[in-house]
Order: structure tokens, then C-alpha cells, then sequence
């Protein structure tokens, strides 16, 4: 990558990164399509199958660590987390750090850490509507998605659903194209995976505050 070409993509980071404040500020949830370019959400998402082939996945569950559950009637997708040891992993991690920066700083959260792992859904697969965090837990504030799927039509399915939390009624029905970038409040914001007739993977990704106290580190380490 040439200079200009690491110029025009911070350009349109903060570009992205403006929007997605505003958004945020103005409805709770943003849609960022072109986030990243095709070589770049490509390498991960052939990060991705060869951790799959490696058998470096495992079912998804509900809640964390000791509290985790697998519930195949609510979720039945795969997951991997994430680490800074891999290369393309941790050049989507700097990214997310830069967003981190860049929310603290217009909106005042507290962001300290971001977590993240690979989500991979077998056909048919789905995640039925929920919220990431239960309000006043402070464990996610700001919710992340990325996309890798090439080639995506409406036809497919796989549908991001982002509901309102007032009505519930639907708001929003997103592609899962390749690149797309959807942001929204962790506590706030309603949504639903809905069934695909292929294969779908993402990034989902999760920016936390510092909830630690004298008896417990949270994050953990």
C-alpha cells in the first residue's frame, strides 16, 4: 500500500468515524457500507476458514465465562475469539482501537477495551432477537459487526434486523455484505440474525467500560 493510499484510507476512517458518532448520537445504531475494502475484509474472512479448517471454532452459548450456556434454540452459530498475535486479526483490532478513540472522545463513554471474535454461521443458522448487554451492567457499552461475505443479495437472507427499543417495531434489515460495518449501543439497541441459505461470517465485536473492583478484574486477564 502506498502512502496515498494509506492517506485516502484514513480520510475515509474519519469520514466513517463521523458518521458513525452522529448516528449514534441521533438514533442509537449506524450502518457504515465500505468500511473496509475488499482486499482487506477478504484477508480476514480467509483468516477466518483457515481457523475453521484448523477446528479453532466452537459453538456459540449465551452469557460469559463460567455463566456461558449454549442454547441452540436461540443461537447456533460458532465462534472464535480474536488475539493480537495474529496478523490480520490485530490489524482489524488497531482499526477498532482508532474507532475507540475516536467515541471517547466526541461522545465522553469510558470506552477502555474492545473484545471481539470471529462469528460463523452454517446455513440456516441464527441468532433470534436480544440485547448484548443488560442496562446498568456497564460490561458493553458499544456493539460492533463487521462483514466478510462476497457476493451477498437480498435473496440470501442473513439479515441484520435492528429494532426499535420504544415500539419494537423493525427499523433496519442489513445486508451482511462484505465490508460493512454496523456500530450501536450495546444496552439499547434490539436485533436478530435471521436465517441465511449460505454461509455467513463476521466479526462481532464489543466495547466495554473498566467495571473492576477490589473483589473482582472484569475485564478478566
Amino acid at each position: 500500500m502506498s502512502k496515498q493510499d494509506n492517506f485516502d484510507q484514513s480520510n475515509w476512517l474519519a469520514v466513517c468515524h463521523a458518521a458513525i458518532i452522529r448516528a449514534l448520537m441521533e438514533k442509537g445504531w449506524a450502518v457504515c457500507p465500505g468500511y473496509l475494502e475488499a482486499a482487506r475484509y477478504s484477508s480476514l474472512q480467509d483468516d477466518l476458514y483457515r481457523c475453521d479448517r484448523e477446528g479453532k471454532f466452537t459453538p456459540a452459548g449465551i452469557g460469559r465465562q463460567d455463566d456461558n450456556t449454549l442454547l441452540p434454540s436461540i443461537r447456533n452459530d460458532r465462534t472464535l475469539w480474536l488475539s493480537k498475535t495474529n496478523p490480520a486479526q490485530a490489524a482489524f483490532l488497531l482499526l477498532m482501537e482508532k474507532l475507540r478513540c475516536d467515541l471517547n472522545r466526541d461522545l465522553f463513554l469510558g470506552l477502555f477495551e474492545y473484545e471481539a471474535h470471529y462469528a460463523l454461521y452454517d446455513p440456516g443458522g441464527f441468532y433470534k432477537k436480544h440485547l448484548d448487554s443488560l442496562r446498568g451492567e456497564k460490561n458493553r457499552i458499544v456493539s460492533t459487526v463487521l462483514y466478510l461475505n462476497t457476493e451477498w443479495t437480498e435473496d440470501q437472507g442473513g439479515q441484520l434486523v435492528i429494532y426499535d427499543p420504544q415500539s419494537g417495531q423493525r427499523q433496519a434489515e442489513i445486508l451482511p455484505a462484505g465490508g460493512t460495518l454496523v456500530v450501536f449501543l450495546s444496552e439499547d439497541i434490539p436485533h436478530e440474525v435471521i436465517p441465511a441459505s449460505r454461509e455467513r461470517c463476521s466479526i462481532a465485536g464489543w466495547f466495554r467500560c473498566n467495571a473492576s473492583t477490589a473483589e473482582r478484574i472484569d475485564p478478566p486477564r
